[in-house]
């Protein structure tokens, strides 16, 4: 006979009940479920918000003093252009790593960190320096539209606006899809440029011979100012950190220190692409109008026109396109930075339509009146330079301080070059002023 099968033990009252020992599986993060895709794509991804930063550093006012300092100087400073652009390079990264960092932007760190006054007094100063920006890339695209369609300045100057708002709306609707716009436009400055200068063919020789350091006179020192001030944005100094800021959520320190790898790539690129523009433009005026006598042209038209009659409609017309694509897009660029400013720097927001008309007055204000745009754009540009150093100043301060940035602070190395960066900025800002009321 069977016997009957046994009955397990009662479980003791208050006994613990063996359970098995399985860890519960961790859900993949954000930036673990991008690199699954491939490191490629992954890359592809990641890219967007150094070309944004770097749409501000082909915007108009780098078309009037390349051209000019390349009509008047030959290549003589294409050294400055080069050196604007690593300085850029340098300058962005570290907004940049500050965002992915911190998870804030250089606005609200000062905010947190320095006295109200100060604050406030660093807001005004960037709100100026938006208003600087936004002349410039005014009366750039209102002279892009001018050149193609023959559009009045000043229409072509509320026509600008309304372009500006449409590419913000995109904004609106998830960043990529502004990245991929702005991108867009400034792949049009890139052909545009490049086909100028296969057209024109620049001289390699007095290229390479122009990025050695010298200078002639204070008028062209004024130039290379306004060259750094071009180039070298406030505005985008504090927009970058905001552009970067929770762009892709990270769980730890590794993983953050894989996404300023990619933050890295996207800068050089980014700002490699902007100062190779930067450099054509410089060179593309030397060879054509310094080469051939033309050393009076001054205006972004006279450009235009000579470019017209030396090489012909084609160039004319790639010249006009870049031109309002710049405007354009760095309009848009500016007005977001502006929001960026003033919620960080304050912790107040106002509508964008209200910001647009407030910062475009200057701008509209040259137009109506008749001011020459270039001598206009120029004028922007050294003002913008003055704002570099307390921009720049904050940014290197929090970067390098442990407490804000733990294991990613900067190196001692990259502190003492961004600390050279800003005192060459200043020294040059300060010799201009010198030269001009006392020399």
């Amino acid at each position: 006979m069977t016997p009957p099968p046994l009955e397990p033990a009662p479980a003791l009252e208050g006994a613990a009940v063996a359970l098995p020992d399985v860890a519960a599986p961790r859900a993949p993060s954000a930036l673990e479920t991008l690199l699954a895709r491939g490191r490629l794509r992954a890359t592809l991804a990641m890219l967007g918000p150094a070309f944004v930063a770097a749409i501000a550093y082909v915007d108009p006012g780098n078309f009037a003093t390349n051209m000019q300092g390349g009509a008047q100087y030959g290549y003589l400073l294409l050294w400055v252009v080069l050196a604007a652009n690593l300085m850029a390079m340098l300058i962005q990264y570290l907004s940049a790593k500050l965002g992915i960092v911190t998870e804030r932007s250089l606005p609200e760190l000062c905010r947190e960190r320095y006295p109200t006054t100060m604050t406030w007094g660093l807001w005004v100063q960037a709100e100026v320096m938006a208003m600087s920006t936004d002349i410039a890339e005014f009366v750039g695209a209102a002279l892009g539209l001018n050149l193609l369609f023959g559009v009045p300045l000043f229409i072509a100057g509320l026509m600008t606006a309304v372009i500006a708002f449409a590419l913000l709306a995109l904004q609106r609707r998830g960043y990529r899809r502004f990245e991929l716009a702005i991108t867009a436009l400034l792949g049009i400055i890139f052909v545009g440029f490049l086909y100028e200068t296969l057209r024109i063919g620049p001289s390699v020789h007095r290229s390479l011979a122009g990025l050695i350091p010298h200078l002639h006179g204070t008028s062209s020192l004024y130039l290379a100012v306004g060259i750094i001030g071009a180039t070298v944005m406030p505005h985008v100094i504090y927009l970058h950190s905001a552009l970067t800021n929770g762009r892709m959520p990270v769980r730890d320190d590794a993983e953050r220190r894989r996404v300023l790898r990619f933050e890295r790539t996207d800068v050089i690129l980014a700002l490699g692409l902007a100062g190779l523009v930067n450099m054509a433009m410089l060179a593309v005026a030397a060879k054509l109008f310094f080469g051939s006598g033309h050393t009076g042209v001054k205006a972004i038209e006279q450009a235009h026109a000579g470019i017209a009659n030396l090489v012909g409609g084609g160039a004319a017309l790639a010249f006009a396109v870049a031109l309002f694509a710049s405007g354009a897009s760095s309009s848009s660029v500016g007005t977001y930075a502006g929001q960026v400013v003033m919620r960080g720097f304050i912790n107040f927001n106002i509508p964008l339509l209200v910001r647009r008309l407030v910062t475009m007055m200057p701008a509209l204000v040259v137009l109506a009146i008749g001011v020459s745009p270039t001598s206009a754009l120029i004028l922007s540009q050294v003002v913008l330079s003055f704002g570099i150093p307390v921009a720049l100043i904050p940014l290197v301060r929090l970067t390098g301080n442990r407490d804000v940035m733990g294991v990613h602070v900067n190196r001692r190395t990259t502190t003492a070059v961004a600390v050279l960066v800003a005192a060459a900025i200043t020294g040059m800002n300060a010799f201009l002023l010198y030269q001009q009321f006392f020399g």
